[in-house]
Protein backbone atom coordinates (compact mmCIF):
# COMPACT_ATOMS: atom_id res chain seq x y z
CA UNK A 1 0.00 0.00 0.00
CA UNK A 2 2.90 2.32 1.55
CA UNK A 3 5.00 3.67 -1.69
CA UNK A 4 8.10 4.83 1.23
CA UNK A 5 8.73 8.19 1.84
CA UNK A 6 7.47 10.54 -0.62
CA UNK A 7 9.07 14.06 -1.15
CA UNK A 8 6.81 17.33 -0.34
CA UNK A 9 7.84 19.07 -3.32
CA UNK A 10 7.60 16.14 -5.85
CA UNK A 11 3.54 15.54 -4.30
CA UNK A 12 3.02 19.11 -5.29
CA UNK A 13 4.06 18.96 -8.64
CA UNK A 14 1.70 15.52 -9.35
CA UNK A 15 -1.23 15.85 -11.46
CA UNK A 16 -4.39 14.04 -11.97
CA UNK A 17 -5.06 12.87 -15.81
CA UNK A 18 -8.11 13.49 -17.09
CA UNK A 19 -9.28 9.45 -16.61
CA UNK A 20 -8.30 9.36 -13.11
CA UNK A 21 -10.50 12.47 -12.64
CA UNK A 22 -13.58 11.12 -14.36
CA UNK A 23 -13.32 7.86 -12.42
CA UNK A 24 -13.44 9.54 -9.16
CA UNK A 25 -15.67 12.22 -10.51
CA UNK A 26 -18.33 9.26 -11.35
CA UNK A 27 -17.90 6.92 -8.19
CA UNK A 28 -18.23 10.64 -5.70
CA UNK A 29 -21.61 11.69 -8.04
CA UNK A 30 -22.76 8.04 -7.84
CA UNK A 31 -21.94 7.16 -3.85
CA UNK A 32 -22.98 10.80 -2.77
CA UNK A 33 -24.60 12.68 -5.51
CA UNK A 34 -22.34 15.58 -5.57
CA UNK A 35 -21.41 17.13 -8.48
CA UNK A 36 -18.15 16.99 -9.10
CA UNK A 37 -17.93 18.74 -12.83
CA UNK A 38 -14.26 19.22 -14.69
CA UNK A 39 -13.84 22.58 -13.20
CA UNK A 40 -13.49 21.26 -9.85
CA UNK A 41 -10.36 18.64 -10.92
CA UNK A 42 -8.14 21.44 -9.38
CA UNK A 43 -9.86 21.44 -6.08
CA UNK A 44 -10.00 17.36 -6.05
CA UNK A 45 -6.74 17.29 -6.60
CA UNK A 46 -5.51 19.65 -3.86
CA UNK A 47 -7.62 17.66 -1.18
CA UNK A 48 -6.60 14.57 -2.31
CA UNK A 49 -2.69 15.35 -1.90
CA UNK A 50 -3.68 14.91 1.79
CA UNK A 51 -4.62 11.13 1.60
CA UNK A 52 -1.69 10.86 -0.81
CA UNK A 53 0.66 12.24 1.64
CA UNK A 54 -0.40 10.13 4.75
CA UNK A 55 -0.29 6.80 2.92
CA UNK A 56 2.91 7.80 1.03
CA UNK A 57 1.71 7.54 -2.07
CA UNK A 58 3.30 9.90 -5.36
CA UNK A 59 0.69 9.48 -7.91
CA UNK A 60 -2.97 9.69 -7.86
CA UNK A 61 -3.22 6.25 -10.30
CA UNK A 62 -1.80 4.71 -7.09
CA UNK A 63 -4.27 6.08 -4.82
CA UNK A 64 -7.06 5.30 -7.49
CA UNK A 65 -6.22 1.56 -7.21
CA UNK A 66 -5.85 1.28 -3.90
CA UNK A 67 -9.57 3.07 -3.24
CA UNK A 68 -11.16 0.72 -5.38
CA UNK A 69 -9.51 -2.14 -4.31
CA UNK A 70 -11.16 -4.55 -1.69
CA UNK A 71 -9.00 -3.08 1.33
CA UNK A 72 -9.61 0.47 0.30
CA UNK A 73 -13.46 0.21 -0.13
CA UNK A 74 -13.38 -1.22 3.28
CA UNK A 75 -11.75 1.59 5.10
CA UNK A 76 -10.00 4.07 2.73
CA UNK A 77 -12.98 5.05 0.25
CA UNK A 78 -14.62 6.75 4.13
CA UNK A 79 -11.54 8.93 4.25
CA UNK A 80 -11.58 9.75 0.37
CA UNK A 81 -15.59 10.86 1.03
CA UNK A 82 -14.34 13.36 4.25
CA UNK A 83 -11.27 14.57 2.49
CA UNK A 84 -13.74 15.78 -0.83
CA UNK A 85 -16.97 16.64 0.75
CA UNK A 86 -17.28 20.64 2.13
CA UNK A 87 -18.33 21.36 5.71
CA UNK A 88 -19.16 25.13 6.22
CA UNK A 89 -21.04 25.56 9.32
CA UNK A 90 -21.27 28.42 11.63
CA UNK A 91 -23.17 28.62 15.18
CA UNK A 92 -26.77 30.51 14.04
CA UNK A 93 -26.03 30.94 11.06
CA UNK A 94 -28.97 32.51 9.15
CA UNK A 95 -30.57 33.97 12.41
CA UNK A 96 -33.44 34.47 10.95
CA UNK A 97 -34.33 30.74 10.95
CA UNK A 98 -33.80 30.81 14.70
CA UNK A 99 -36.00 33.67 15.78
CA UNK A 100 -38.95 32.05 13.69
CA UNK A 101 -38.27 28.71 15.37
CA UNK A 102 -38.61 30.49 18.18
CA UNK A 103 -41.57 32.88 18.23
CA UNK A 104 -43.54 30.94 15.48
CA UNK A 105 -42.88 27.11 15.42
CA UNK A 106 -42.07 25.83 18.66
CA UNK A 107 -45.61 27.75 19.97
CA UNK A 108 -47.41 26.19 16.57
CA UNK A 109 -46.46 22.63 17.30
CA UNK A 110 -47.14 22.31 20.72
CA UNK A 111 -50.34 24.15 20.48
CA UNK A 112 -51.81 22.27 17.90
CA UNK A 113 -50.08 18.89 18.20
CA UNK A 114 -48.82 18.75 21.67
CA UNK A 115 -45.30 17.97 20.61
CA UNK A 116 -42.80 18.43 23.38
CA UNK A 117 -45.74 17.92 26.33
CA UNK A 118 -47.56 15.10 24.95
CA UNK A 119 -45.04 13.68 23.47
CA UNK A 120 -41.09 14.49 22.31
CA UNK A 121 -40.67 16.92 19.99
CA UNK A 122 -38.02 15.57 17.48
CA UNK A 123 -35.72 17.58 15.77
CA UNK A 124 -32.88 16.68 12.46
CA UNK A 125 -30.29 18.69 11.11
CA UNK A 126 -29.37 16.81 8.27
CA UNK A 127 -26.24 17.92 6.52
CA UNK A 128 -24.87 19.22 10.38
CA UNK A 129 -20.80 19.63 9.64
CA UNK A 130 -19.19 19.56 12.94
CA UNK A 131 -22.36 19.77 14.67
CA UNK A 132 -22.81 23.91 15.25
CA UNK A 133 -26.04 24.13 13.83
CA UNK A 134 -27.33 20.94 15.93
CA UNK A 135 -26.37 22.47 19.23
CA UNK A 136 -27.89 26.20 18.27
CA UNK A 137 -31.06 24.05 17.64
CA UNK A 138 -30.50 22.94 21.05
CA UNK A 139 -29.83 26.16 23.00
CA UNK A 140 -33.07 27.92 21.50
CA UNK A 141 -35.07 24.72 22.43
CA UNK A 142 -33.69 25.04 25.69
CA UNK A 143 -34.78 28.07 26.16
CA UNK A 144 -38.29 27.85 25.19
CA UNK A 145 -38.80 24.49 27.34
CA UNK A 146 -38.44 25.94 30.76
CA UNK A 147 -41.69 28.02 30.03
CA UNK A 148 -43.82 24.62 29.82
CA UNK A 149 -43.27 22.17 32.56
CA UNK A 150 -42.58 18.42 31.39
CA UNK A 151 -41.76 19.80 27.94
CA UNK A 152 -39.13 16.78 26.34
CA UNK A 153 -37.22 17.32 22.79
CA UNK A 154 -33.79 15.24 20.89
CA UNK A 155 -32.22 15.99 18.08
CA UNK A 156 -30.53 14.33 15.71
CA UNK A 157 -27.71 15.24 13.75
CA UNK A 158 -26.51 14.02 10.45
CA UNK A 159 -23.86 13.79 7.96
CA UNK A 160 -21.66 11.51 5.41
CA UNK A 161 -18.09 12.55 7.17
CA UNK A 162 -17.05 10.44 10.11
CA UNK A 163 -14.48 13.41 10.91
CA UNK A 164 -16.68 16.20 11.53
CA UNK A 165 -19.33 14.03 13.43
CA UNK A 166 -16.41 13.18 15.95
CA UNK A 167 -15.70 16.97 16.47
CA UNK A 168 -19.74 17.43 16.71
CA UNK A 169 -19.43 14.53 19.21
CA UNK A 170 -16.85 16.40 21.59
CA UNK A 171 -18.65 19.89 20.76
CA UNK A 172 -15.00 21.55 21.35
CA UNK A 173 -14.69 24.83 19.14
CA UNK A 174 -12.32 27.83 18.62
CA UNK A 175 -13.45 31.00 21.21
CA UNK A 176 -14.18 32.63 18.11
CA UNK A 177 -16.26 30.39 16.32
CA UNK A 178 -18.41 31.17 19.40
CA UNK A 179 -19.10 35.16 18.79
CA UNK A 180 -22.80 34.62 16.91
CA UNK A 181 -23.88 32.95 19.86
CA UNK A 182 -26.21 35.27 21.91
CA UNK A 183 -23.65 36.44 25.42
CA UNK A 184 -26.59 34.78 27.53
CA UNK A 185 -26.49 31.73 26.16
CA UNK A 186 -22.82 31.28 25.88
CA UNK A 187 -22.76 31.88 29.49
CA UNK A 188 -25.48 29.44 29.87
CA UNK A 189 -24.82 26.78 27.34
CA UNK A 190 -20.49 27.11 27.06
CA UNK A 191 -17.46 25.94 28.80
CA UNK A 192 -13.90 27.45 28.61
CA UNK A 193 -11.15 25.61 28.74
CA UNK A 194 -9.55 26.01 31.80
CA UNK A 195 -5.95 26.87 29.76
CA UNK A 196 -7.38 30.05 28.55
CA UNK A 197 -4.09 29.96 26.28
CA UNK A 198 -6.12 27.65 23.79
CA UNK A 199 -8.97 29.96 23.53
CA UNK A 200 -11.47 26.71 23.64
CA UNK A 201 -15.13 26.34 24.42
CA UNK A 202 -17.16 23.56 25.56
CA UNK A 203 -20.96 22.93 25.01
CA UNK A 204 -22.40 21.95 28.24
CA UNK A 205 -22.90 18.07 28.99
CA UNK A 206 -26.60 18.61 29.46
CA UNK A 207 -26.82 20.10 25.85
CA UNK A 208 -24.90 17.51 24.38
CA UNK A 209 -27.11 14.65 25.92
CA UNK A 210 -29.54 16.56 24.00
CA UNK A 211 -28.08 16.01 20.86
CA UNK A 212 -27.23 12.42 19.31
CA UNK A 213 -25.06 11.97 16.19
CA UNK A 214 -24.67 9.11 12.92
CA UNK A 215 -23.25 9.14 9.86
CA UNK A 216 -26.14 9.28 7.11
CA UNK A 217 -25.17 9.30 3.41
CA UNK A 218 -28.49 11.03 1.51
CA UNK A 219 -28.30 8.89 -1.23
CA UNK A 220 -29.36 5.81 0.78
CA UNK A 221 -32.63 4.64 -0.11
CA UNK A 222 -33.29 3.90 3.07
CA UNK A 223 -32.59 6.43 6.35
CA UNK A 224 -33.36 3.86 8.71
CA UNK A 225 -35.01 6.68 11.02
CA UNK A 226 -37.00 5.87 14.18
CA UNK A 227 -39.24 8.51 14.46
CA UNK A 228 -40.81 11.24 12.25
CA UNK A 229 -39.15 14.77 12.72
CA UNK A 230 -41.26 17.67 14.07
CA UNK A 231 -38.48 19.75 12.49
CA UNK A 232 -36.12 19.39 9.74
CA UNK A 233 -33.51 21.61 9.22
CA UNK A 234 -31.74 21.00 5.82
CA UNK A 235 -30.14 24.02 4.41
CA UNK A 236 -26.98 24.70 2.20
CA UNK A 237 -27.01 20.80 1.10
CA UNK A 238 -29.01 20.68 -1.82
CA UNK A 239 -26.98 23.26 -3.98
CA UNK A 240 -24.19 20.06 -3.79
CA UNK A 241 -26.74 18.00 -5.84
CA UNK A 242 -27.70 18.07 -9.70
CA UNK A 243 -31.83 18.79 -10.15
CA UNK A 244 -32.88 15.27 -10.28
CA UNK A 245 -31.10 14.53 -7.07
CA UNK A 246 -32.54 17.50 -5.46
CA UNK A 247 -35.99 16.72 -6.15
CA UNK A 248 -35.07 12.82 -5.05
CA UNK A 249 -33.61 14.25 -2.15
CA UNK A 250 -36.61 16.39 -1.04
CA UNK A 251 -39.28 14.12 -1.88
CA UNK A 252 -37.65 11.65 0.45
CA UNK A 253 -36.59 14.13 3.23
CA UNK A 254 -40.73 15.35 3.16
CA UNK A 255 -41.34 11.85 4.08
CA UNK A 256 -39.30 11.80 6.95
CA UNK A 257 -41.84 15.04 8.45
CA UNK A 258 -44.89 14.86 10.37
CA UNK A 259 -48.05 16.62 8.70
CA UNK A 260 -47.69 20.29 9.67
CA UNK A 261 -44.11 19.61 10.31
CA UNK A 262 -41.59 22.52 9.42
CA UNK A 263 -38.96 22.21 7.07
CA UNK A 264 -35.81 24.86 6.76
CA UNK A 265 -33.68 25.68 4.17
CA UNK A 266 -30.68 27.48 3.19
CA UNK A 267 -30.89 30.96 1.92
CA UNK A 268 -29.79 30.14 -1.45
CA UNK A 269 -32.31 26.88 -1.98
CA UNK A 270 -36.00 26.96 -3.84
CA UNK A 271 -38.76 24.89 -3.86
CA UNK A 272 -39.76 26.15 -7.13
CA UNK A 273 -40.62 23.03 -9.76
CA UNK A 274 -40.63 20.34 -7.16
CA UNK A 275 -44.04 18.80 -6.59
CA UNK A 276 -44.01 18.66 -2.65
CA UNK A 277 -46.22 18.30 -0.07
CA UNK A 278 -45.53 21.56 1.75
CA UNK A 279 -46.25 25.38 1.65
CA UNK A 280 -43.93 28.37 2.09
CA UNK A 281 -44.86 29.93 5.62
CA UNK A 282 -41.97 32.02 5.90
CA UNK A 283 -38.09 33.28 3.65
CA UNK A 284 -37.10 29.73 3.66
CA UNK A 285 -39.60 28.04 5.74
CA UNK A 286 -41.94 25.45 4.47
CA UNK A 287 -44.52 23.44 6.13
CA UNK A 288 -45.88 20.40 5.69
CA UNK A 289 -49.49 19.66 3.89
CA UNK A 290 -51.77 17.11 5.46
Amino acid sequence: MKNGNVNMGDLLSVSMSTGVFGRFSTFIQEACGIKMPQVKQTMLESRLRKRLRALNMNSFEDYMNYVFSAEGMKDEVFQMIDAVTTNKTDFFREPAHFQYLQREALPELMGLYGAGQKRPLNVWSAGCSSGKEPYSLAMVISEFAPKHPGYRFSILGTDISTRVLERARRGIYPEDRAEPIPMEMKRKYLMRNRDRRLGLVRVVPELRSRVSFRRLNLMDDNYLMRVAFDIIFFRNVIIYFNKRTQGELLVRICSHLVDGGYLFLGHAETLHSFDLPVRQVSPMVYRKTG
